[in-house]
């Protein structure tokens, strides 16, 4: 079976190459097709080929033009072509084309268009709001994308019942659970470079989006800090809004040597750093379907700290400190006990790392998937 795995932006770059290399293991031919790589990126490919399909011209300029507003339109110009008239031959040459992000609606629908009919459509829906409603042009018309695809893949039912919610057919739809991840491993010089706390020490890392809730992280804290708790604050990630008052409203409060900022593109090895220096990782997410940072973090072991949204509503007791979404003081009271108590934290992060070993495995994922074509395939013919 030839598989096109296609991720034009590789949002989800470790996750796109365990399920190739997975797939590959089961005897799929499989191509990921996605943007040249960067220095930020830890794709090797293991059994499967990588191709730098999209985005050639714009990630040329990117040096030049930064990561501004020039640069987002040069990207958008370029995939927009592409999909109305590129090369889509590495597409169509395979039995399934597997698309794991539509980065540009309008786009994406040219794309599929001239797809459908020729090969098997398979899409995976990592969140049922795929731009947690801030994408603005990117996510108009996403929706309706959805009809195009013979098959949908979601990670849990809370995706599932949102989809059907929309009007899809369920027969559709096929849940596969999203497997626990490992990033890159720290380096020795990862590890000096990220200093190690005096105090306990709480990470959020990973892009940073109003979705995510960092402002409502930072309100907790806040509140903490001004009740006289010693603990600090780490912040590791791309911003991808003005973060700006938010750290100023920790230095006007007088605890700017609480906080710690590692923002941009940071590799793999130096996010694997930070969690290797934390006490406790958060996840105050506003909204969330799943969360492939909150599975690549399991292993370490560390008290997980999360809202109650989506997929981290449905965790078993203990396995993190759940939050309301939504909730500043709510934060802050999940928050308290592990910052107080090095045993509590130690629990909860036994329990953290139980949790990810119990888990289902990307061989098993890629089994499932391999189901999924075969359906798609049956259905077409």
């Amino acid at each position: 079976m030839k598989v096109a795995m296609v991720d034009p932006s590789l949002f989800t770059g470790r996750y796109d190459d365990s399920l190739c290399a997975a797939l590959a293991g089961e005897g799929a031919d499989v191509s990921l097709l996605g943007r040249p790589m960067r220095d930020t990126d830890a794709i090797v490919p293991q059994g499967y080929s990588y191709r730098s399909h999209y985005f050639r011209h714009s990630e040329a300029l990117r040096t030049r033009l930064g990561e501004g507003r020039a640069f987002r339109l040069a990207k958008a110009a370029e995939y927009g072509l592409a999909c109305a008239l590129g090369d889509i031959a590495p597409l169509t040459r395979g039995d399934i084309v597997h698309v794991q992000w539509l980065p540009l609606a309008p786009a994406d629908r040219l794309l599929l268009n001239r797809l459908k009919g020729r090969t098997a459509l398979v899409h995976t829906v990592h969140n049922a709001d795929a731009y947690h409603a801030d994408a603005g042009l990117q996510g108009r018309g996403y929706r309706a994308l959805l009809d195009l695809f013979d098959a949908l893949i979601v990670h849990g039912d809370t995706t599932r019942a949102a989809l059907m919610g929309q009007g899809i057919d369920p027969a559709r739809i096929h849940v596969t659970p999203h497997p626990p991840m490992r990033l890159a491993t720290a380096t020795p010089a990862d590890l000096v470079a990220i200093p190690a706390p005096a105090v306990p020490r709480l990470l959020f890392f990973g892009t940073i989006r109003p979705y995510k809730g960092v402002d409502l992280l930072i309100e907790a804290c806040l509140q903490l800090w001004r009740a006289g708790h010693a603990f600090e604050l780490v912040l590791a990630g791309k911003p991808f809004m003005d973060v700006a008052p938010l750290t100023d409203a920790i230095a006007q409060a007088g605890f700017a040597d609480r906080l710690v900022t590692d923002f941009g593109f940071l590799t793999e090895a130096r996010l694997d750093a930070h969690m290797a220096h934390a006490d406790m990782i958060v996840f105050p997410y506003r909204h969330i379907d799943s969360s492939g940072a909150f599975l690549s973090a399991l292993h370490h072991g560390k008290a997980m700290v999360t809202s109650d949204a989506g997929m981290f509503g449905q965790l078993p007791d203990g396995v993190a400190a759940k939050a309301r979404a939504g909730n500043a003081p709510a934060l802050a009271q999940a928050l308290l006990p592990l910052i107080e108590s090095a045993a509590i934290r130690h629990s909860h992060g036994a329990q953290a790392r139980a949790y990810g070993q119990a888990m289902g495995s990307w061989k098993d994922m890629a089994v499932a998937t391999i189901g999924i074509y075969e359906t798609a395939l049956a259905a077409r013919a």
